[in-house]
């Protein structure tokens, strides 16, 4: 007789685990609270525009070839992605611009000219990245590291060896200040701390592993935007047989001698032998779990930063930022410290304008573009919003019309926003934090809840609030590790 499971959000590691559990052979239903699939990885439309509203930027495809490889379908006929020649594009207030290319010598040569970088920083740089990818992410990023094989294997003995190289010492910040020249250089290479929703000044330098997945591994971009992804993997699911049942919370996880025995919603109890949370851990445990055992240093953790997003239609196309991922880059402390405490947001807030998607002749009119622009804020506390978000709009208005010689709020024609309490109220991550705890410590890796339960049998975890972290790769990473605890 085949056993059941329940899966709780539809979020990408909840229907990547849907995925997996499913070929394990569980008859799977998956319940959403939103009328949606993909969480933070979804889509706005505003009039004729469209905006991916989520994340940005794509690396690691064979995680979601993965997922394909695994139900024997062939990803081509559902799933298309291209690689970028261009991972990003710098602009800066005394001029310069900045293209970081995908290949390593282009990329050497733009730092060399641009920044007067010598080409050994750089490429020492590259190289610790790569290292950092090769020894660490075997173990943290595709390991449980609550099962004491993990920690057994060869290729963790390997590793202790090594702990001195991997920078746990010192932050971020402080290598990347001693490794480069040019203030620019360090800049760059810190805002990849804003990847996982961490502090350069706080994280620590194995942080600089991040680097490698666009430099090293390669990013890439969904040919139908990164909505792509989301619409792939959901049908996927419903092709293997996973229901998924839209506009249903779930009320509270029932626990039964111990054990996961199913959940509760508006519609009743759905019994079920196996259940996996893909909703934030801290809510999972304060709103479907209040009666059970509390992880409380866990559930204390910081939490990540979360952001202010912008999603702008602008009625003229900008050539030089006909691309994916545009940052302009500046020190806007002055601007913005007045509005967003200095204990609670970066030395150095960057506005992050990304054009999203703009070859697609649907995302904007001819002649027009869709920005979503985004500037990294603290998790949600209580602040005033509206009057931080109306500041910050003004703010960001005026840098981006000084930068681009152009009048920018006269061409928004369709406009809208997303901050902190909307995205915890479209996620329930808590405060709207985009990455669950915050890793702005060197003990980040060991402090995020694991993939499943200690003390409640048959229940289960993923998504980017638990093991490994945040992010699409890491997200589906997580489905993974979790569907291997399964029996």
């Amino acid at each position: 007789m085949s056993k059941s499971a329940i899966v709780i959000g539809s979020g990408i590691a909840g229907m990547a685990a849907a995925i997996r559990l499913a070929q394990k052979g569980f008859i799977v239903s998956v319940f959403e609270a939103n009328n949606y699939p993909g969480g933070k990885l979804t889509e706005i439309k505003l009039g004729k525009y469209r905006f991916d509203a989520g994340p940005s930027l794509f690396t690691l495809p064979e995680e979601v070839e993965g997922l394909f490889e695994l139900c024997n379908q062939d990803i081509s006929e559902h799933f298309q992605y291209e690689k970028l020649e261009t991972t990003c594009q710098y602009f800066y207030p005394d001029g310069t611009e900045f293209t970081a290319w995908s290949d390593r010598e282009k990329l050497l040569h733009e730092f060399k000219k641009k920044f007067e970088e010598p080409n050994e920083n750089v490429i020492s740089a590259l190289d610790k990245s790569e290292f950092l990818y090769n020894n660490l992410s075997p173990v943290f990023m595709h390991k449980s590291l609550h099962r004491a094989s993990t920690w057994l294997g060869g290729k963790a003995l390997m590793t202790y060896l090594k702990l001195p190289k991997f920078d746990l010492s010192r932050t971020m910040n402080q290598v990347n200040e001693k490794r480069f020249e040019n203030p620019k250089t360090v800049q760059l290479f810190n805002r990849y701390a804003t990847y996982n929703g961490s502090d350069p000044y706080q994280t620590p330098g194995t942080l600089n592993i991040i680097p490698h997945l666009e430099f090293g591994s390669g990013a890439y971009f969904p040919v139908n935007g990164m909505q792509g992804i989301t619409n792939s993997i959901y049908k996927l699911a419903k092709r293997v047989g996973v229901k998924f049942y839209f506009d249903t919370p779930v009320k509270n996880i029932v626990i039964h001698d111990g054990a996961a025995k199913g959940v509760n919603t508006a519609m009743g109890f759905h019994k079920s032998d196996r259940v996996v949370s893909n909703m934030d851990m801290v809510g999972t445990y304060k709103k479907l779990l209040k009666d059970q055992y509390q992880p409380k240093k866990l559930l204390s953790q910081p939490k990540s930063s979360s952001a202010l997003i912008f999603y702008w239609g602008i009625k003229k196309k900008f050539d030089h930022l006909d691309l994916h991922n545009i940052f302009f880059s500046a020190n806007y402390k002055k601007e913005f410290e007045h509005i967003f405490k200095s204990e609670d947001i970066y030395a150095d807030p960057t506005v992050y304008v990304n054009i999203t998607s703009t070859h697609k002749e649907d995302d904007a009119p001819e002649g027009c573009q869709n920005w979503f622009t985004m500037i990294n804020v603290p998790n949600n506390k209580g602040q005033d919003w509206d009057t931080m978000i109306a500041e910050a709009r003004k703010n960001i208005l005026s840098k981006l019309s000084k930068m681009l010689n152009e009048d920018i709020g006269s061409l928004i024609e369709v406009e809208d926003v997303l901050d902190p309490r909307t995205i915890e109220s479209r996620t329930s991550s808590v405060g709207g934090a985009l990455y669950g705890n915050s890793s702005n410590n060197k003990y980040a890796a060991f402090l995020r809840h694991p993939n499943f339960s200690s003390k409640i049998k048959h229940l289960y975890f993923c998504g980017g609030s638990v093991h490994p972290g945040g992010g699409i790769p890491l997200s589906l990473l997580s489905a993974k590790i979790m569907a291997d605890h399964f029996s």
